[in-house]
């Protein structure tokens, strides 16, 4: 990957890149786009992706857009999308490689060694995530991934991929310093070296982050509002980002939608890679519950699988604790776990999961701005059109109805036009960025 002096291709990448900004969600910009880097070879341009999955998704998404605008700017169309990344130099023993520390004592940095990649369940909705975090244990440090933000709701895996990265790198180097602390730890140890006499003061809290490998934060949407914490996790940032080590945080939201974190932090978080986790789909539930069954030596008929997968929808944690449930009463009881054993024993719980299809209209007209009574009116207007598609594919998604039920919930709307909105919807959730960002926020906000 030899570096060629720059070409008006090369050049005129930041230019492109500036424009998508305004033609894409930000989301997209910052999965998609900013972990890409930009070489030039023979006169080309050439971006490399951190994984085959960043390619895959690129070229899909974004490359006839980037051709056009290279041409704009640069006269040239030519344009490779590969997996790779620009050259940096080798750590010195100053940035704390492993061979200088042959005589120290183990260090023991809170990881939780149960979580790893294998037993992690990849479905659509986390597939990137954990591409991502796997790349971050192979090659730590690598500005492509770097920080490594994980973000989206509670109980979703992205605590279990933080570990598994962290125990991967482990296991690539097991004399590498790996620090697990979560947001609230960061915050009390802290304010403990500030007015603790006995914590040794700022700078020993200080010397534990000199010399890491990798540093690893949960939760940090806990720092907002907390001024002096936030100043401090800025510099400690800076000390390791500078130093090449992995930081690899997780949030329960796009950092830009959290209040009261200091702007200079928003813009630090964005420097790497941030990716979504989503609730997972129907599939991936029922894989995880199955997964999770077999892990703790139960027998679990497949249709009890699917009546959790299809009844809960928010949260790995629920998935787990219906799971958890069952067991527990199966070996109370002595009775075998049935689907009529699963539906007596978890009605209440199934009960209080369950979305109605009034919840879902009123969640799509409130975000797009509509009275309910619009979405399910008559009026075929391209403003209503979108919206009411959308509202009937999650029906058709989040409840047991049928496509003539929701129908008619739709005004008494033909069973072929809703199986046609969700057809459409599913064919533009391939394709149009804005619309899939409209259905994971809808998504999110049904499922909590």
């Amino acid at each position: 990957m030899s570096l060629l002096p720059p070409t008006p291709a090369l050049e005129a990448w930041p230019r492109c890149l500036a424009q998508l900004e305004h033609e894409f969600p930000s989301e997209d910009i910052h999965t998609w786009l900013r972990p890409l880097q930009a070489d030039a070879r023979d006169r080309a341009l050439v971006l490399y992706a951190p994984n085959a999955f960043v390619v895959e998704q690129v070229r899909e998404r974004f490359l006839p857009r980037i051709r056009e605008l290279l041409d704009h700017y640069a006269g040239s169309r030519d344009v490779a999308i590969e997996v790779g990344a620009l050259k940096r130099a080798a750590p010195s023993p100053a940035m704390g490689s492993s061979h200088v520390r042959s005589n120290e004592p183990a260090f023991h940095g809170n990881l939780d060694n149960q979580y790893v990649f294998e037993n992690f369940v990849e479905g659509r909705s986390n597939q990137l995530a954990r591409a991502a975090a796997w790349q971050a244990s192979q090659s730590p440090g690598d500005r492509a991934h770097n920080p490594l933000l994980l973000y989206g709701a509670t109980g979703l895996g992205k605590t279990h991929l933080m570990f598994a990265a962290g125990n991967e790198l482990l296991a690539r180097n097991p004399s590498a310093k790996v620090l697990y602390l979560r947001a609230r730890e960061f915050m009390d140890g802290f304010t403990k070296a500030l007015y603790d006499p006995t914590a040794g003061g700022t700078d020993a809290f200080r010397r534990q982050f000199q010399g890491l490998d990798a540093l690893l934060i949960d939760d940090i949407q806990f720092f907002a509002g907390k001024d002096r914490t936030q100043e401090e996790f800025f510099h400690t940032f800076n000390a390791l980002f500078d130093g090449r080590q992995q930081i690899i945080l997780t949030c329960d939201r796009y950092p830009r939608e959290v209040a009261g974190l200091e702007d200079r932090l928003k813009s630090r978080l964005s420097w790497g890679l941030p990716v979504a986790i989503d609730p997972p789909d129907y599939e991936t539930r029922a894989q995880i519950v199955l997964s999770k069954a077999r892990e703790r030596g139960v027998p679990l008929p497949d249709d009890v699988a699917n009546l959790i997968a299809k009844k809960m929808r928010s949260s790995v944690r629920d998935l787990e604790g219906a799971l958890n449930t069952l067991i527990a009463r199966a070996n109370f009881t002595g009775r075998p776990i049935t689907l009529e054993f699963a539906q007596e024993t978890l009605r209440d719980v199934l009960r209080d999961h369950s979305v109605g299809i009034g919840q879902i209209q009123k969640a799509v007209a409130d975000y797009y701005g509509l009275q309910t009574k619009e979405l399910t009116g008559k009026k075929r207007t391209r403003s209503l059109a979108r919206p009411r598609q959308i509202a009937m594919s999650l029906a058709r998604e989040l409840t047991d109805l049928s496509l003539p039920e929701i129908g008619n919930a739709f005004e008494g709307r033909d069973h072929t036009t809703v199986l046609h909105a969700c057809r459409q919807i599913r064919t533009l959730l391939e394709t149009d960025g804005k619309l899939h960002e409209d259905w994971e926020k809808l998504l999110r906000k049904l499922s909590e």
